[in-house]
């Protein structure tokens, strides 16, 4: 999974900041930080971790929000995928974009292409 993260994280900060050292808070001020995390998703990484190690200003972090996207995703993504890495990246962004079972949801399916444009750029 960690293989898989690696190429996940910088298409997914392309994805939801551009990249950009400062991203503008997203969804009506709910989303915030490069990987624009909600409050739940916060909740959710401190639930799995059985404490609370991060805060919602930690959103702002470039490193901490790394490391709650990989908690969160490697603790959400099914185990035993199968397919190809990009079958792989797919799965793991719609969890990030859509919750625990975002892999899943019609709502997803536009971060889906997002995530197969950057993926193809990046292997340019």
């Amino acid at each position: 999974m960690d293989a898989s993260l690696v190429v996940l994280i910088p298409i997914l900060l392309t994805i939801e900041g551009s990249n950009r050292a400062v991203v503008p808070p997203g969804d009506g001020g709910a989303a915030i930080g490069p990987l624009q995390i909600h409050k739940i998703y916060v909740d959710d990484v401190n639930t799995i971790l059985g404490y609370n190690k991060y805060s919602y200003e930690d959103r702002n972090d470039r490193q901490k929000s790394i490391e709650m996207a990989k908690i969160y995703i490697s603790h959400y993504t099914p185990k035993g995928i199968r397919g190809t890495l990009l079958d792989k990246l797919i799965v793991m962004g719609r969890i990030h974009n859509g919750g625990p079972k975002g892999y899943k949801k019609k709502s997803t399916l536009p971060y889906k292409k997002k995530i197969i444009k950057y993926y193809k750029e990046r292997r340019k």
